[in-house]
This record gives structure tokens, C-alpha cells and sequence, in this order.
């Protein structure tokens, strides 16, 4: 039977060198989620974070490896909580709209709910993050599910059945596409939200790199896909190796059907080399793709193993 017990919630903030914003983002979240317990996870500051955040109410803990997915994996694995709120502790995002987030993964029953980031005024994004951003978010979109606009959002609302069925990869910035592939590939239940997004505090600088982060993120994207469509990745090299394989066996075919001879014997070793590996990339694509399916499978059910939010918490709605 569905709990009506009030969720514990938890606010996550993975936290570097943030001095300037950390105390609103506390005080903030604090007044939309009064229930809720908020945690810092200081990712090796040089500055007063830690202090800040620790004066401001905040449980503080650390991570000591560098990177956003470290910290990621460490929150997950730590904090125990119906339903978790993740966002970057720059100051940047509405905490005013965790309320609204969290009632919508409650009533819906979902398992990730994604604060598409609205910009209050032109130029809160730096262009290459923007044009990075849509690039990559559309990459996915094609790839892996049309289902989410702002893959690269840090506001992210999920259900205990999400955090603790999800086997964080990322060490870095990446870490929101892996949580983003990781619901369209389970089929999660899942929405998008918009929220709004402004300029960062006064004194804060972005940690994320737009050419290495983004290509990071591209690499990752491209490493998910080996991993859970190696068959359309594997199908599409072997597909331009046969047609590479063909293109030069033409020519030598015609010649050969007219004399009888095969005038070029290097080109057609290499025509028929490359038809061999054309088959070996196709059988490959086919036997990772019954691995992938099988690891799917075990995905999904140490997912169901973990009551949803409606089991746990209720649906939020009184029965009077």
C-alpha cells in the first residue's frame, strides 16, 4: 500500500569555489523546501565555501577526487531520501522552483524531473555554451529519445528509485548527459520544466570549459552509444567500408568480365580486405548488441527493484 508519510527530501549541491552564492542558495532552497535537508559537497574549494555553507545551515561533507561526476557518485551513494534535488550552487538557478518540481515528480509518479533553463535576459549564456549546449542536446535528441531540450541543465529533480539504480560513469561535466541517456534508455518516466536562469553571483567564475568540456561531453555521448546502440554504430562503419570495398571493386571487376584479367591486384586485396572487416564490424555490432540488451535487462530490474515515489511517498493528493 502507497505511504502518505511526508517524503524526506534532500537538496544536493556539489560545491566549488562558490564563496559568492553559496549562502543564498541555502537560505533560498531553505524557504521553497522548509522540510528538506540540504547538503554541500565541497569538491576541494580554495575559498570560503565550506566555512559559508556550514554558517548557513548546510550539512557539509567533501569529495577529494576533482570533478563534478565524482562528487555526483559520492552524493548518490551517501544520502538516503525519498527525493532528491541536484543544482549547481552558482546562484544561477530559480531554488524558488524546487517546490513546483518536486510536486510534480510526487503527483506524476516520475523518476527525473530536468529545469530547462530560461534566460531572464539576453546573454546569461556565453555563446559557445549556448550553441553547445543545443548541439549536443539535439545529438541526443536524434540518437537516444526527443525528449528533453536542456540535456546540459544542473537543476535536476529525481526519485530514490533514479539515484539508487543509477551506476555513475562521469568523473566530470559530462555527468548530465550520462544521467540523461541513463532515463531515455530505461524508459523513465521523466519531464522537463521551465525554469528561469541568470547570471552567476558577483565573484563567481564558470568551472566549465566550452572546447574541452564540450568535447568531453561529445565523448561521452559517443562512448554511450558503443554502449547501448553498438549495433546501429557498428552497422553504420561497416556500412561505409562495403560501400569504400565496392567503389574499388568495380573498376576491376568491369576489366575483369571484359579480358578475364585482374589488372590490379594491390586494389583488389585491399577492395576485398575491407569487405571482410565491413562484416567483421557488422558481426561485432551484432553480438555487443545481445550484451547490451542483456545488461539493459539487468538494469531495468535493479531498477524495479526500488519502490517509486508513489509507493513510498503517496501521489501528494488527499483522499477527502
Amino acid at each position: 500500500m502507497p505511504s502518505s508519510r511526508p517524503p524526506a527530501i534532500a537538496v544536493i549541491l556539489p560545491c566549488y569555489n562558490e564563496a559568492g552564492g553559496i549562502a543564498k542558495v541555502i537560505t533560498d532552497f531553505s524557504s521553497s523546501l522548509p522540510t528538506a535537508t540540504i547538503y554541500v559537497y565541497d569538491n576541494n574549494s580554495t575559498d570560503r565555501t565550506v566555512e559559508i555553507a556550514r554558517e548557513a545551515g548546510a550539512i557539509v561533507r567533501s569529495e577529494p577526487r576533482q570533478g563534478k561526476g565524482h562528487v555526483v557518485r559520492r552524493m548518490f551513494a551517501d544520502i538516503e531520501a525519498d527525493i532528491y534535488v541536484m543544482c549547481d550552487a552558482d546562484d544561477t538557478y530559480d531554488a524558488g522552483a524546487a517546490g513546483a518540481l518536486v510536486n510534480a515528480l510526487q503527483t506524476q509518479g516520475l523518476d527525473m524531473v530536468v529545469g530547462a533553463r530560461q534566460q531572464e535576459k539576453a546573454g546569461t549564456y556565453r555563446p559557445g555554451h549556448e550553441f553547445g549546449n543545443w548541439m549536443l542536446s539535439v545529438l541526443v535528441r536524434k540518437i537516444f529519445g526527443d525528449q528533453f531540450r536542456d540535456m546540459l541543465s544542473g537543476y535536476r529533480v529525481f526519485s530514490r528509485r533514479f539515484v539508487k539504480s543509477f551506476p555513475v560513469m562521469s568523473g566530470g561535466f559530462e555527468i548530465e548527459t550520462e544521467l540523461t541517456i541513463h532515463a531515455l534508455e530505461l524508459e523513465m518516466p521523466a519531464a522537463e520544466m521551465p525554469i528561469a536562469f541568470s547570471d552567476r553571483a558577483p565573484g563567481s567564475e564558470s568551472k566549465l570549459r566550452t572546447f574541452h568540456d564540450g568535447f568531453r561531453i561529445l565523448g561521452t555521448i559517443v562512448n554511450l552509444l558503443k554502449q547501448e546502440r553498438p549495433l546501429q554504430l557498428f552497422s553504420a562503419f561497416a556500412a561505409i567500408l562495403a560501400l569504400v570495398s565496392v567503389a574499388l571493386a568495380v573498376p576491376i571487376l568491369g576489366t575483369y568480365l571484359e579480358t578475364g584479367l585482374v589488372p590490379r591486384f594491390p586494389t583488389a586485396i585491399l577492395s576485398s580486405a575491407l569487405m571482410l572487416l565491413a562484416f567483421l564490424f557488422l558481426f561485432s555490432g551484432l553480438i555487443l548488441q545481445t550484451v547490451t540488451r542483456g545488461r539493459r535487462e539487468a538494469k531495468r530490474m535493479r531498477y524495479l527493484a526500488v519502490p517509486g515515489v508513489h509507493a513510498t511517498v503517496g501521489d501528494g493528493q488527499s483522499d477527502a
